[in-house]
């Protein structure tokens, strides 16, 4: 076996995965984050179709910008935050992985996001420079020495709040809610000189003045950046002035750099400007059948979203005058659905504007309002105009989607799949299945709009899994027998009908699934984490260890999905594993579990390996892995076969797969083990 393996390492050669990108340079790359805007916030979702209706008791906002965009590009309709909350939301964002891997789960603001492969570091080992600007709040304990800094995972540069809290005020040296709040230029706190300074308009003008910059000093060096807006959510405050007139690289807003005056609108009284359309708006009541007067927190949060269309439109703007806009692909999204806090005297409730658009459900909930974000792509000259993408994907997805368009594969680790074929209409798009988990005390709010079911529900331990068109939803989880309500999120967005009664094997394909796609942590704790995880049916296995080898460049142990093997062989155990530096070879079949129980399962290789049984990442033995240290996993299993794929790469004589369980120590995965 392992002189086979050899002949085919040094006879056959392949085009590595960087190959797959089209003529000229890597595309920048811009990934907008805003902060609990509603999928019906924005008018090619939602508002626009309220404007339509000429309705004077239905109250609308417009964004032209973002409109655009959408007309000149992709739009989203079925795109999923990872969790229905900023921080763990942005965290699988940032890493690529579900909330069944990520280190940052619930509501752990502030903890530091994982030490392993990001966005920022994947691109960055592909030639790109980093930068993320806006909110962070993914720091970990410390003070100017944060494990989670972004300098720490993989960014070249950074502008902004690093604290979760700091993100509730958009005023950082005065404001009207939190007075200690700090922005930091790298490492160095920059707050005393940001005088009148309301970040959307901050954040906005440094990174027009960055990307300029970046132009002058690296014309041929693709750059990634991370701007990660704090608006709309939390007090909902205004500008300090009307925004200024053009945009892009002559006009909108500017960078000054000047302490006491470092933009330039940093002037006039802050939280005071109001767009004139809101000033006076009014609208039908219809249980009093009388005009009135629009709240005050209402007209702020309009000011807010259409101050944030007119960013991004700014933005644009300058790339197309720096004549960049069809080597840069721009994505908008939402960190998850919209929210009923204003921190002000008055409470928001996205009511008014229908912010959760077609849907049920806002901010902390699993159901689509919670959980849908408004998403749009431009990349001129890449993607057919117009284009509506109902593809159910996830924010983890963008990581090896741009991965994708920079030529490489994401490592092996990333849950998320390259959204690029269906963006370009070249390649298979690989489809997947959508997990989620989040715990929050409290209830569903009794909104009229929401249906009679989905008010005032206990939320506490839930769970979102979706395939197809079908979404399983569990609320108040008490074990991983709980059955799921299951919707039919296409005919069915509002999830008015439970199909679940008629759907028996679908309940038990959901039940199952979502154990085969996670981890427990002992920081988030689950009521199911002890559960047994389900066999897969046995149907016609056979002895035998599958073999594919592929040639790949990068870094990392890759996804091989995106990849074209060399060579398929069958082999009979997991010994014949050699491979050179740039040679991945992955292992696929079956572990045949006798016994239901905790099993651990050891990984230690001479290069870098990453091991699965289901979905469930087991062992990850690649970044900043010691080649020959062990590296362990532990997963209860119900007797049966369990699919695993061990992808080795780079591992110089072998790879070993150790393990032990009920009825016996720990020894070396063997020939009879496995089908």
């Amino acid at each position: 076996m392992n002189k086979l393996l050899w002949i085919l390492f040094l006879g056959i050669s392949v085009h590595a995965a960087g190959q797959r990108t089209a003529a000229g340079h890597a595309p920048n790359i811009i990934f907008i984050l805003v902060d609990d805007l509603g999928y019906g916030d924005v008018g090619v979702f939602h508002q626009n179709a309220r404007k339509a209706l000429n309705d004077p008791a239905v109250p609308f906002m417009v964004t032209p910008s973002l409109d655009r965009m959408a007309s000149g590009g992709a739009v989203f309709t079925q795109q999923y935050a990872n969790a229905p909350v900023c921080v763990s939301s942005r965290s699988s964002l940032l890493t690529g992985v579900t909330q069944g891997h990520a280190v940052v789960r619930n509501n752990q603001f502030d903890k530091a996001l994982e030490d392993n492969y990001t966005i920022a570091s994947t691109l960055k080992a592909a030639g790109y420079r980093t930068v993320a600007i806006g909110k962070w709040g993914l720091q970990g304990a410390g003070k100017k020495d944060w494990p989670g800094h972004p300098l720490k995972r993989g960014f070249d540069d950074y502008y902004g709040y690093i604290r979760h809290s700091d993100g509730h005020e958009h005023y950082p040296k005065e404001g009207l809610y939190r007075k200690t709040k700090e922005v930091y230029d790298d490492t160095v706190n920059v707050t005393s000189g940001l005088d009148k300074c309301y970040t959307g308009d901050l954040w906005t003008a440094r990174a027009k003045q960055w990307i300029i910059e970046h132009g002058k000093a690296k014309k041929r060096t693709p750059f990634f950046m991370y701007l990660a807006y704090d608006t709309p959510h939390a007090v909902i405050e205004l500008p300090t002035q009307a925004y200024p007139a053009g945009g892009g690289l002559t006009g909108g807003l500017k960078w000054i750099g000047k302490p006491g005056h470092m933009i330039n609108t940093a002037s006039g009284a802050i939280d005071s400007w109001m767009a004139p359309e809101f000033r006076q708006a009014q609208y039908l009541d219809k249980t009093t059948g009388k005009m009135t007067p629009w709240k005050d927190v209402n007209k702020r949060y309009a000011t807010v979203v259409q101050r944030l269309d007119a960013q991004v439109g700014d933005l644009l703007q300058l790339l197309k005058d720096l004549k960049i806009d069809e080597n840069t692909i721009v994505v908008f999204a939402s960190d998850n659905g919209p929210s009923q806090e204003s921190y002000l005297k008055e409470d928001y409730t996205p009511e008014f504007f229908q912010g959760y658009g077609p849907f049920d459900g806002i901010k902390r909930d699993q159901w689509e309002g919670g959980m849908r974000t408004p998403a749009i792509v431009q990349w001129k000259g890449t993607i057919t105009p117009g284009k509506t993408v109902g593809l159910p994907s996830f924010l983890s997805d963008w990581m090896p989607t741009f991965l994708d368009a920079a030529g490489m594969a994401a490592p092996a680790r990333t849950d998320g799949v390259s959204l690029l074929p269906v963006l370009t209409g070249k390649g298979i798009q690989q489809k997947q299945t959508l997990y989620s988990e989040y715990f929050f005390e409290g209830k569903t709010p009794g909104y009229a709009d929401f249906e009679q079911g989905h008010r005032n529900r206990m939320r506490n331990q839930m769970q979102f899994i979706r395939e197809g068109d079908y979404v399983g939803v569990r609320y108040d989880i008490k074990n991983s027998n709980d059955d799921f309500e299951i919707y039919n999120v296409v005919s069915d967005p509002k999830e008015k009908q439970n199909r679940a009664a008629g759907l028996p094997e679908l309940q038990q394909k959901f039940k199952a699934g979502v154990l085969q796609m996670r981890r427990a942590s002992a920081a988030a704790p689950r009521p199911y984490d002890t559960a047994l995880v389900p066999p897969v049916p046995e149907n016609n296995a056979r002895k035998g260890v599958q073999y594919r080898f592929y040639k790949d460049n990068s870094p990392w142990v890759p996804q091989t999905a995106m990849l074209k093997p060399v060579r398929t062989v069958t082999g009979k155990d997991l010994k014949g594993t050699a491979t050179k530096i740039t040679w991945v070879t992955e292992a696929t079949g079956y572990l045949k579990i006798a016994k239901d129980g905790l099993y651990t399962f050891e990984v230690s290789t001479g290069g870098k390996a990453f091991l699965r049984i289901h979905d469930i990442a087991v062992a990850d033995a690649d970044y900043g892995y010691t080649p020959g240290r062990e590296v362990t996993g532990r997963l209860f299993l119900k007797a049966g076969l369990h699919p695993f794929t061990l992808i080795s790469k780079g591992a110089g004589p072998t790879t070993g797969l150790y393990w032990s369980g009920p009825g016996f120590e720990k020894r070396l995965v063997q020939a009879q083990d496995l089908y």
